[in-house]
């Protein structure tokens, strides 16, 4: 896989604008990882928000400064990786819901399952989590620090990629929000978009 250092989207921007701006960039954690191909947003403002009730202890890092992990445990079973949006204080981020595969594949069919489709070992949050190593100590840190890089694709040239937008999914409050990105022709979201 052949990246160049990338300097990420405007974390202070709203959440929406990152999570797009976000769709084909590279994530490696410890050296594994790969493209980003499916976000969410989420703002304080936002019913579906870990933030809308204002700070917690669980929530703190989301209110913390921008461009910093958010990562939280869903359903007691698997960690979830944010990246923190906006301004100090203000609570939002974006949920990094699936990733292309691109390096470590070894690594992550270890920690999901040997027996695993390419396709199918990021595709949703908690895959993302499990195939990256998400820990919760890694909330607050630094996603320009490791053990998180950031990257563009190499084809500093190429077209901006084709962005899908569309409701997100796996809530129950505010379902109606336009706030899930995808890559366009991409096999590994965790779901088609409508």
């Amino acid at each position: 896989m052949r990246t160049r250092p990338w300097h990420p989207p405007d974390f202070d921007a709203p959440a929406h604008e990152v999570a797009r701006r976000l769709i084909g960039a590279v994530l490696l954690v410890d050296g594994v990882g790969g493209r980003i191909v499916e976000t969410e947003a989420y703002d304080r403002e936002d019913p579906a928000s870990h933030a809308f009730a204002g700070p917690t202890e669980r929530n703190r890092a989301m209110f913390g400064p921008p461009g910093r992990a958010y990562v939280y445990r869903s359903y007691g079973i698997h960690w979830c990786l944010n990246f923190v949006c906006r301004e100090a204080g203000h609570g939002a981020g974006v949920l990094i819901r699936a990733i292309e595969p691109l390096q470590g594949l070894d690594r992550m069919r270890e920690r999901r399952g040997e027996r695993i489709a390419d396709k199918l070992l990021c595709a949703g949050p908690g895959r993302v989590g499990q195939a990256l190593g998400i820990v919760h100590a890694f909330n607050g840190h630094r996603l320009d620090a490791p053990p998180f890089q950031v990257f563009s694709p190499v084809e500093a040239d190429a077209e901006p990629p084709q962005v899908l937008q569309g409701p997100r999914i796996g809530i129950s409050k505010a379902v109606e929000m336009p706030w899930r990105f995808g890559l366009a022709g991409s096999a590994c979201l965790s779901r088609a978009f409508r």
